[in-house]
């Protein structure tokens, strides 16, 4: 409880300017939205089929997860640069059970990181990084930071109803 009130304090004189200011689930949510109402981002034909993983034995349950991951993927690299495919594989990985043989650890699938990272590249958020990787563009920077201004606005308003 005084964890609470200590945050408390120190929050209600902050302003909202970047992505790293957000609370990461919010700020999520608000940039899925963002990339399906602007509709640059072009879901594949193969995204209502595949698995995340081999680890996996369903496809996902939303019909939003591309967007759910894409907007994850682009604060990730917001927050550190350099992230490649080989990266996002071993974030996004999980335990594979294997019956009665011990869990072990599986990457996810490197398809959909790379097919995402490709739409990033195209839509001019993310580009290449001379030591690897990717990176934020300005004008990535400046959407990002945009939308989760408008993300901590939505939180204040939902703060002040309640």
């Amino acid at each position: 409880m005084s964890i609470e009130l200590y945050d408390n304090y120190f929050k209600a004189n902050r302003k909202i300017v970047t992505v790293k200011d957000v609370e990461p689930e919010k700020f999520i949510v608000a940039f899925s939205q963002h990339l399906k109402r602007q509709g640059r981002f072009e879901l594949p034909k193969w995204a209502d089929v595949v698995k995340t993983s081999k680890a996996k034995e369903l496809t996902p349950t939303d019909p939003d997860w591309l967007y759910v991951r894409t907007a994850s993927m682009v604060r990730k690299i917001y927050i550190r640069k350099g992230i490649g495919v080989g990266g996002f594989r071993k974030i996004y990985g999980s335990q594979q059970r294997r019956g009665t043989c011990t869990n072990t650890f599986s990457k996810s699938s490197g398809k959909i990181a790379r097919y995402i990272l490709q739409q990033l590249e195209e839509m001019g958020l993310v580009e290449q990084d001379e030591e690897g990787g990717r990176m934020i563009t300005k004008e990535g920077q400046r959407e990002l930071d945009t939308v989760a201004v408008q993300a901590a606005a939505e939180e204040e308003d939902g703060e002040e109803d309640a």
